[in-house]
């Protein structure tokens, strides 16, 4: 009879301590270390929690931005991220914006760029560039249009500090791969000189349309800023190698300059102004 009352009480034991372990909440590190414990609670900047292993009375408390998800006893799920990269910091950003480069109808060229936001840090841009819409100060005529595309990553802090974000997800400096191209054409003056007998000679020129093809690879440095979550100021210098055809090695593309067989290195930077939406 002892026998069969102890055996019960052990197998009640053992049911209990096996339901507690099941009951427990799961704790995810973001260094993918696993907490076994009961979620107290979440907070802003901290989640607190229990280990019945170690103390049913002590209350233990981590910094959010070091867990990457809670398993609850129930099975559900809640994933975190750090505030700088949470997407839902951001909502009330205007995450498009349209923008052109008021300087470059001074080289006879109007262009638009387009960038998209993708997440926190990142975006992609876009450029399409009307040539022959501005000053033509020598008077070439010249007829065509450029495209840039390129992938924008803003800069984080240095240093990272608890709940930090982006004052806005498209403001700040950053660094920009991008691919070029630019097709035009152009008239030039041919010039030919014949040559008598008597050792004098005639010098005359004749307009001809020739054509202009030319790419490039380029890294943008840059800085952007966003007021009141409308007016954008976008500034930034480039360097890369250009390659193409480039007859008269004028070295002026519109989306670059540079990239003649004697410099290959290609420059580019402007100012832009636009609006967020």
């Amino acid at each position: 009879m002892n026998y069969s009352i102890r055996l019960g009480l052990g197998l009640l034991c053992l049911f209990f301590i096996t339901a507690t372990s099941i009951a427990q909440d799961k704790l995810i590190k973001t260094n993918n270390d696993t907490i076994s414990c009961l979620i107290k609670e979440i907070g802003d900047l901290e989640i607190k929690y229990s280990n019945p292993e170690l103390s049913e009375t002590i209350l233990f408390g981590i910094d959010k931005a070091n867990v990457s998800q809670i398993i609850l006893a129930n099975g559900k799920i809640m994933n975190f991220s750090v505030a700088l990269k949470d997407p839902e910091n951001y909502a009330a950003n205007h995450k498009n914006v349209f923008k052109v480069n008021f300087l470059s109808p001074l080289f006879n060229s109007f262009n638009f760029n387009y960038e998209r936001s993708i997440k926190p840090g990142q975006s992609i841009e876009g450029t399409l560039g009307i040539i022959g819409w501005g000053s033509d100060f020598d008077d070439r005529n010249e007829k065509g249009v450029f495209m840039k595309l390129g992938y924008k990553f803003i800069k984080s802090p240095d240093y990272y500090l608890r709940g930090q974000r982006y004052a806005h997800i498209l403001k700040g400096a950053y660094i920009r791969p991008e691919l070029a191209f630019s097709s035009y054409s152009y008239d030039t003056d041919q010039y030919y000189t014949a040559y008598s007998s008597s050792s004098y000679y005639n010098t005359s020129y004749q307009a001809e349309r020739k054509d202009n093809l030319m790419f490039a690879i380029l890294l943008n440095f840059g800085k952007q800023w966003v007021i009141d979550n409308g007016f954008v100021i976008d500034t930034f210098l480039g360097v890369g190698y250009a390659f193409g055809n480039d007859e008269d090695s004028f070295g002026m593309h519109k989306a670059f300059i540079g990239g003649v067989d004697e410099f290959p290195m290609a420059l580019t930077m402007g100012v832009r102004v636009g609006w967020c939406f």
